[in-house]
């Protein structure tokens, strides 16, 4: 990232030699992030501000394209990205349907075609949950909703899945995936979406007509090198990370049920991200345990923290069928490239040790 935070500090917009050279620099990482995700031509990835934009361009886009107001189809656990993005648009006149999930967090990819008629615009699922950590059958769910109405496109959110699943465009079957830089350890406030060959989207930002006209402002070539540089190194350690911190995040949770008997994990046991570590400590606020861990340096989290501060219930454990007791009681680990067994090990230790001196 460091020439392009200096001498080649050029707007890739401009003529002169340095612009040019900040050009070069974002085509090829345009290049090569097509060929990471498997898209059939490099303009097929629109550079972002972030997950968050690219969730909106990829669920806004579809559904106002061409000047419609084309329905919505999502679930209830999505991330805010999708959901408030999907309520906005329901504002403006289009109609946006939930489909619901079981109790440890699927979607069923026939619930989700049956949702589908001929207005539907746009279905959002995505990958992977960001809170419990289970992954959907994406690939199902497209290709189910092809075989009811085929020029409706199919989005998913990759972020959280990004940095141990195959997300490809072969593997996922989707129109529109959207990734965020700062999940796989690249600088923040940067993201992409795939966007299928003649897959319309009305641009959520407009000024300039940067990216073909799909997402408009002046490209931050920096940070764009610095995600892709960062996809390529998560790509090409995904086996070993996913080796290791499955063992890790495994060795956590069993040394948790050691110390804890009565603690529950959340989300599918069979298809979940390895990375989380979604659990329940019945008779403990989550937010009593939260600051407890933090002083004892433990970071983890619990719902979403809203403008008061104070944990707000997880919309996702409400829609997996928890009461507001169960998931007021509930915290998820997260484990990242620099975690191993023995940090697994410690942090269990100093989690169970909370846990017994807040019952005591």
């Amino acid at each position: 990232m460091a020439p392009f935070l200096d001498d080649a500090f050029g707007n890739p917009s401009g003529l002169h030699g340095v612009a040019q050279r900040a050009k070069n620099a974002l085509e090829e990482a345009r290049e090569r992030a097509a060929a990471l995700l498997g898209a059939d031509r490099p303009l097929e990835i629109v550079f972002t501000g972030g997950g968050t934009e690219a969730d909106n361009l990829a669920v806004a886009g579809a559904a106002l394209a061409n000047g419609r107001r084309g329905g919505i189809v999502t679930t209830p656990i999505e991330h805010e990205a999708v959901l408030e993005t999907a309520a906005f648009c329901g504002r403006l006149g289009c109609s946006v349907e939930y489909v619901g999930v079981d109790a440890v967090g699927t979607v069923d990819p026939v619930a989700v075609a049956g949702a589908v008629d001929e207005s539907t615009a746009v279905v959002s699922v995505m990958a992977a949950n960001n809170e419990v950590g289970t992954i959907q059958p994406v690939a199902a769910i497209a290709s189910a909703v092809r075989d009811v109405n085929p020029s409706t496109v199919v989005h998913s959110d990759a972020v959280q899945a990004f940095i141990s699943e195959d997300v490809t465009v072969p593997v996922m079957g989707c129109d529109l995936i959207a990734l965020a830089s700062h999940k796989v350890g690249g600088p923040k406030g940067v993201g992409l979406l795939y966007v299928r060959n003649g897959v319309e989207l009305e641009p959520v930002i407009h000024g300039g007509g940067q990216e073909i006209g799909r997402r408009s402002g002046t490209h931050n070539v920096a940070g764009i090198v610095g995600m892709v540089a960062a996809m390529e190194v998560t790509v090409a350690d995904r086996t070993a990370f996913r080796d290791r911190i499955g063992v890790a995040r495994d060795s956590f949770e069993e040394a948790l049920r050691a110390e804890i008997p009565d603690l529950e994990v959340n989300g599918d046991p069979q298809r979940r991200l390895v990375q989380h570590s979604h659990v329940r400590f019945p008779g403990i606020s989550a937010e009593t345990l939260l600051v407890r861990l933090d002083q004892a340096g433990v970071a983890a989290a619990a719902g979403s923290a809203c403008q008061s501060g104070a944990i707000e219930v997880s919309h996702v454990l409400d829609a997996m069928g928890f009461d507001e007791t169960r998931a007021g009681e509930s915290v998820r680990f997260s484990f990242g490239w620099v975690d191993d067994v023995a940090d697994g090990s410690a942090a269990a230790k100093e989690v169970a040790a909370v846990v017994h001196e807040v019952r005591r």
